[in-house]
């Protein structure tokens, strides 16, 4: 008989220690492979799929979330292991004087191992179990949602690294036409055709000028490094601080279109937050039943070795030795109130959780409500801003041509290189805008960053 229980506690002492073993060895599907080097090459060129793809592994909001999300792993492991055998061992010694000693003998000491596997729990072991595991997968949602406002932050701030560079571009195209047009008023000032009056004016023009460039050229460096930040990259290297890339795209514009009621489905069924906060409330409704079962009593199977020094002996082989097993069962019958009180709280967090996912789902249909409406107003001014420019080139022109043939003044061609600037700028303004409202919308509607469309769907 002992020879079976042996065999029987070692069998439930291996598999438990098997159970541990593969739960902390079984790989995060999050977890990076190494330490991120905090230090980065700046690369020759940047491209918008790449600055996407580099934010995905460095971000600092995304890898917090990951790092959320393992830290839930971790808790999932530890509620489960309540289901698993517990095994402990204990052990310990004792010398006492001869004079109060019963038994003359000085010396003795005692080994013990304790198995333990719960039977019945009322239920709470299990609840507690799969409210965690809904929790983790609330963690992954919640994960997915920080990426898409991540990637969503990087595309708005690589857009905006393009605009502020077309930006310099308008002014730098600016500051070259006003400064053609100081050379020939000062030509014309030297044939004696204009006086002097006319090149102090071209040259105000062309001093006023220059303020927004320097402006444009600052927003330009700002830009980069607000970039930066929201890539998550860190450049400590001296010899490449001042090193710019080349960013490389453009702003398009091409018209796209979304139906209401469409978007408002789409936003409810896709959106992350919203699917977050489902998972949740089903977590808190089997975090109720977990603190309801302690109203039931729990049992619980016990074996156990024990072996102890005889009196007068000197070694373990003269011990007394054996085996142990038994049912183990405790109730508490009355607490004070206890469970009632985790009850009331648990039943409390599960409303709040449902009032939280009805406000979450109205505050998505007023963002998609918003965004698409952000998006026609983009469209709108885009689509006329390409009209205004064209318009505003033929303006130059034929403002130049009659300055030429002396039926307008220099005011006129002033006013129309200054008309044309605006124009530029207002549609190069009007696409930037056009493409963060085409990404908000997508973000809105809970659709994957297109970088990452094929991977989610």
């Amino acid at each position: 008989m002992k020879s079976l229980l042996r065999l029987t506690l070692v069998i439930t002492a291996g598999a438990a220690l098997a159970a541990t073993a593969l739960a902390q060895s079984a790989p995060s599907p999050f977890q990076r492979d190494g330490q991120a080097d905090p230090d980065f090459a700046v690369p020759d060129a940047l491209n918008l799929s790449y600055a996407l793809s580099f934010a995905l592994d460095n971000n600092f909001s995304i890898r917090q979330a990951k790092e959320r999300l393992r830290q839930q792993e971790g808790i999932v492991l530890e509620v489960r292991a309540q289901q698993l055998p517990s095994l402990s061992a204990s052990a310990g010694y004792s010398r006492l004087d001869r004079e109060i000693s019963s038994t003359g003998e000085n010396r003795s000491w005692n080994v013990g191992i304790t198995a333990r596997q719960v039977l019945f729990a009322g239920g709470g072991v299990r609840s507690a179990v799969k409210s965690q595991q809904l929790a983790l997968e609330a963690a992954t949602l919640e994960m997915q949602a920080v990426i898409d406002a991540a990637l969503l932050d990087v595309r708005t701030r690589y857009y905006n690294v393009l605009v502020s560079r077309e930006r310099i571009k308008v002014q730098e195209q600016n500051v070259e036409l006003l400064q053609r047009q100081l050379h020939d008023v000062r030509n014309r000032f030297e044939a004696g055709t204009v006086s002097n009056f006319e090149v102090l004016r071209a040259e105000v023009a062309l001093a006023n000028a220059q303020p927004p460039l320097i402006s444009a050229r600052n927003n330009y460096r700002i830009a980069i490094e607000e970039l930066r930040q929201a890539l998550g990259f860190t450049n400590t290297d001296t010899g490449n601080v001042a090193k710019i890339p080349e960013f490389v795209g453009s702003l398009e514009f091409t018209p796209v279109s979304f139906e209401l009621s469409s978007a408002l489905s789409t936003a409810k069924a896709r959106r992350p937050d919203l699917q977050r906060l489902r998972k949740l409330g089903l977590a808190a409704e089997e975090n109720v039943k977990a603190r309801q079962a302690n109203y039931y009593p729990d049992l619980s199977l016990v074996g156990g070795y024990q072996n102890s020094k005889r009196a007068g002996s000197s070694s373990f082989s003269d011990g007394r030795d054996g085996f142990s097993i038994g049912l183990q069962s405790t109730w508490d019958i009355f607490d004070a109130g206890a469970t009632r009180g985790r009850v009331v709280q648990a039943r409390s967090q599960l409303q709040q959780t449902q009032l939280a996912f009805e406000e979450a789902e109205l505050s998505v249909s007023v963002e998609v409500r918003r965004a698409l409406s952000s998006l026609q107003e983009a469209t709108e001014l885009a689509e006329a801003s390409k009209r205004v420019v064209e318009q505003a080139d033929e303006a130059v022109r034929l403002a130049d041509a009659r300055y030429s043939a002396g039926t307008a003044t220099q005011l006129d061609v002033l006013q129309a290189r200054t008309d044309l600037t605006t124009a530029r700028l207002n549609q190069i303004e009007a696409y930037y805008r056009f493409n963060v409202a085409h990404a908000s919308v997508r973000r809105a509607m809970g659709l994957p960053d297109e970088s990452v469309a094929g991977e989610r769907n």
